[in-house]
């Protein structure tokens, strides 16, 4: 931990040094709900969210807060360790040949529903944002999305090819995410909620239909975005082996980082938000992406207790799209990632917005969170999917 601000109701616990002025503004909107419990956590990649910074970890008592969760329910990461300890380039250009045919990026679906069986088995009866958009996912399914999305197939300092996939729960989860968000606004101004509009942290009282409702389909989206990662890496995985062969590899790493659960942390009961976080109980596998012209790391977590046993989901951004588009230099981008000899996904301007120099270095967040992870194997990019 970095340092501790003491100024507003609860604590707020940072694991950087710096942090923009309005994630911090956010962050003590936080600290000052009468909800929120014990104090605030603060990952080293925070920056500026809607309502609740990115990187943020808070855990409340008799609420749920559907933008401390966001937008992109279940939004994650998976990774997997392959048996293959080399790849030359025309073959990973040519895999990546394979897999954009197989995974459509960007706002793009499949053109025809997939097997329901790809589905996550738990019946949705009742949940009423689901049954309304699951035709739709059904041409969702192991689609990659846009943004920070990205499919990477990396070497492992263990001397493994490995594969890391981060996408999320796709326009279902964005439906579920705006429509309880919605709610919540209208429960809040109808029995005059003490939490201003402005701050965008509407709740609803656990106790109330309307957050059984939530939790409920929070839960469906959370799973349809693991089995959307899933479906993808099998995808993947079928494209190299098309290419080189039969490939093996280990059991699937998963880790979401927008999610409300239950936990149990100080000896109480609560309901822990991330957003943009990351789980890392004592021994717990993970991953943490840079950029993609810098080192992932897959890590073991720590179980801090005044992180709510919790770590960064990636470097976090250092500067918003639009500038990054305004400001980078694209010549300098694509030099970067060519002299490491990585198959990148900057080819115009607008590309900039997921170009290395928009993101923090990953080298300080993994310093500032040595007290959260401990790395396990470094990962060094060599061939990119952006959304």
């Amino acid at each position: 931990m970095k340092q501790v601000i003491t100024t507003e109701i609860k604590p707020i616990k940072l694991w950087l040094d710096e942090i923009e002025a309005e994630a911090m503004a956010q962050a003590r909107n936080l600290a000052n709900l009468p909800f929120a419990f014990r104090h605030i956590a603060i990952m080293p990649d925070s920056h500026v969210g809607y309502g609740m910074p990115i990187g943020a970890v808070m855990a409340t008592r008799g609420v749920v807060v559907p933008n401390a969760v966001g937008v992109d329910i279940g939004c994650g990461m998976c990774a997997v360790k392959t048996d293959r300890k080399s790849i030359i380039k025309p073959k990973l250009k040519k895999i990546f040949e394979i897999a954009r045919e197989l995974i459509p990026v960007g706002f793009n679906h499949h053109k025809k529903a997939q097997d329901e069986a790809l589905m996550p088995s738990q019946s949705f009866d009742g949940l009423k944002i689901v049954t309304r958009e699951y035709n739709a996912a059904l041409k969702q399914i192991g689609t990659l999305g846009s943004g920070n999305h990205f499919i990477e197939i990396q070497k492992g300092s263990d001397g493994y090819i490995w594969i890391m996939i981060h996408s999320g729960s796709r326009n279902i989860g964005l439906k579920v995410a705006n429509y309880y968000n919605n709610v919540a606004k209208h429960l809040n101004e109808k029995y005059f909620s003490a939490v201003p509009k402005e701050m965008q942290l509407a709740f609803l009282p656990m106790e109330s239909e309307e957050a059984h409702q939530y939790m409920n389909e929070m839960q469906y989206c959370i799973d349809f975005a693991l089995a959307n990662r899933k479906l993808m890496m099998e995808r993947m995985i079928g494209a190299i082996t098309e290419v080189m062969g039969s490939v093996n590899h280990n059991e699937i790493i998963n880790k979401a980082h927008n999610f409300a659960a239950w936990e149990h942390h100080f000896n109480t009961n609560v309901l822990v938000h991330r957003k943009g976080a990351t789980r890392a109980y004592e021994d717990e596998p993970g991953m943490i992406p840079g950029s993609q012209g810098t080192k992932s790391y897959i890590v073991r977590g720590l179980g801090n207790a005044e992180s709510f046993k919790s770590c960064s989901h990636g470097a976090g951004r250092k500067m918003g799209r639009a500038k990054a588009i305004k400001e980078l230099d694209l010549d300098k981008e694509i030099s970067f990632l060519e002299k490491q000899g990585i198959l990148h996904a900057i080819r115009h301007k607008t590309d900039l917005e997921e170009a290395a120099g928009a993101y923090k270095d990953i080298n300080v967040v993994m310093e500032n969170q040595k007290d959260l992870v401990e790395i396990v194997v470094e990962l060094q990019p060599l061939a990119v999917i952006k959304g």
